[in-house]
This record gives C-alpha cells, structure tokens and sequence, in this order.
C-alpha cells in the first residue's frame, strides 16, 4: 500500500506518521536531485508556514513528487473516481506539508546562523542539527543550501566550510568587505548585503549611478525611501548617510545639473577593498544559482564582462 493510500486509511495519528514519512522521502529525492526545484527554487516559492492557500506551480510542473498519473484514461466507476480525487487532495497536502516544514526549517537555521556570526563563532552541522533541523535530519542538504544562500543574497554573508571531516563553517562577509553595520548590541542583521548591492548598482552604470536608477531597482526588491526594512533599516539613512560615512559610498550632486540631480559613486574604502571585476563576477556567480536574483544586473554584468 502506497504511503497516500495509508494516510487515508489509517487513524489520525497513524495519518500523520505516514505523512512525516512521506517528508522524509521527498527531502532525501530533493537533496538527491540537484535539478529539483525544491533545491534550486526561489524562497519566494515557498508559502510561510502560516499559509492557507496551497503552493502554485507553473502549469504542467510538479515540485512535489507524487504517484498520481495524469495522463491515466479517466475511469467511468464512480468510486475510482472519488479514490483519485482522494489521492490528489492527499498529495497536495503533502505537498504544503513539506514546503511549509522547509520554509520554517530555513527560515530558523538563517535566524540561528545569524546568531553565531554576531557572536563570531564557527558552527558545526552537529549544532545545526540539534538545535534546527532535529527530526529533519534527512532534509539537511536542502535547508542548509537555501539557508546559506538567503544570508549571502539578503544579509552579504557567506558560509565557508572550515573542517570538511568535523563539518564546521566560519561565516565571513562577501567579497572581502570589511564592513556589516552591526553597530548596537541588539542588532543581529548584516548590512553588508545592501552594500554589496548598491556597488553592483553604480559599477552597471559605468561608476556613476543616478539616485532615481539606485531607488527604481531598490524599489523591485520592495525597499522603499521612507519605509523600515526587516534587514535593512531605514534603507535612505543607510543609503545616502551610513554607507558614505564609512567611505564606501560617494554621494554627490550631479555637476550643472539644475534641478539638482544626485548620483552615487564607489567610495574610497569600497575601491581599496574590493574591485568591479569581483562585485561582476559576483552577480553572475550567485545569479546562475538563484534564477531571481537580479535577472537585468545579470544581463548587463556578462555584456560588460564581454
């Protein structure tokens, strides 16, 4: 009997046990698999564990392994009938089961792996597994990949194994840049990610980028002049105050420009520290693994790079 056809079958509490085994078997196809988009997709993909719709694939795509063959000739019985539609409102659950469980795995291994980088510990898989992952230990691979790469996309911050037998990482700022913005003592979310935007921003536009450009493509990322960010603070501040502080950034007004015009350029500390070449490659790097990531800075960094 198929682990669909115990669920519906078996008492709640059975149900549920043949639903975790379920989890468990489609986190060891998708670490498996490195073409599953359960490995490779978006976070943007998968619903908060608080959702009450059901995930949405493009049509004709499934991202959850399931029995059910749709291209099966539809049986006249009546029952048959009713068994399918069972099957398919099984997997379905399954499959917001999972994704919901992923999302709330990732979502808490990034909040841990923040942690330790404020702290400035090295971290083991042993940590991360007792203190995260517990009874999802067969889920590993996916929810350590998609945590490593929202720190690096959102926060700048990249996972670097240190160990390969003891399994440890340190966790260090992309591209060699000194700075994170972590300045209180209450503050565990990392600047550098921002920064490392706004530089890819001005080295697309030939070293000088207006303010309206930085704001129209800040702006697709839901960051918005005059809105806090869960990550980033008051992004104008950051922006146009912090960054230019801490020499990073330039900001001045466009010469003759009448209305005054503004436009940003790298800082003496950015150059000193990193160069156009290495914040290019960067984009293409991390865009070819996360097919969201700035789709037009991608286009633009390997027509520049040619």
């Amino acid at each position: 009997m198929s682990l669909e056809q115990r669920s519906l079958h078996y008492k709640p509490e059975e149900a549920l046990e043949a639903q975790e085994e379920a989890l468990g078997l489609v986190c060891v196809q998708a670490a498996a698999s490195s073409s599953s988009p359960l490995v490779l997709g978006t976070l943007e993909e998968v619903p908060t564990a608080g959702s009450t719709d059901p995930p949405q694939t493009p049509q004709g795509a499934s991202a959850f392994p399931t029995t059910i063959n749709f291209s099966r000739q539809r049986q006249t019985n009546e029952s048959s009938s009713s068994y399918e539609e069972e099957r398919l409102s099984t997997s379905r659950i399954l499959e917001f089961l999972f994704r919901a469980v992923l999302t709330k795995k990732v979502d808490n291994l990034v909040h841990f792996l923040l942690l330790k980088y404020r702290a400035r510990e090295p971290v083991t898989k042993a940590e991360m597994l007792e203190s995260v992952i517990k009874n999802y230990k067969h889920c590993f691979p996916v929810i350590f990949g998609k945590a490593s790469e929202s720190l690096k996309m959102i926060f700048g911050i990249d996972v670097k194994e240190a160990d390969p037998t003891g399994h440890s990482y340190v966790l260090v700022t992309c591209l060699g840049l000194s700075y994170d913005g972590l300045l209180g003592d209450n503050q565990i979310m990392p600047k550098t990610g921002f920064l490392i935007i706004i530089l890819v921003m001005i080295a697309m536009e030939g070293g000088h980028a207006p303010e309206e450009a930085i704001w129209e493509e800040l702006n697709v990322m839901e960051v918005y002049d005059g809105r806090e960010h869960s990550a980033y603070g008051e992004p104008k501040k950051l922006l146009t105050q912090d960054l230019v502080q801490e020499k990073y950034l330039e900001y001045r007004q466009v010469p003759y420009s009448d209305p005054a015009r503004y436009e940003f350029l790298w800082g003496p500390r950015a150059l000193a520290e990193t160069s156009y070449v290495k914040v290019l490659e960067y984009v293409i790097k991390v865009s070819a693994r996360v097919r969201f990531f700035f789709p037009s800075l991608r286009e633009a960094a390997l027509n520049r790079r040619e």
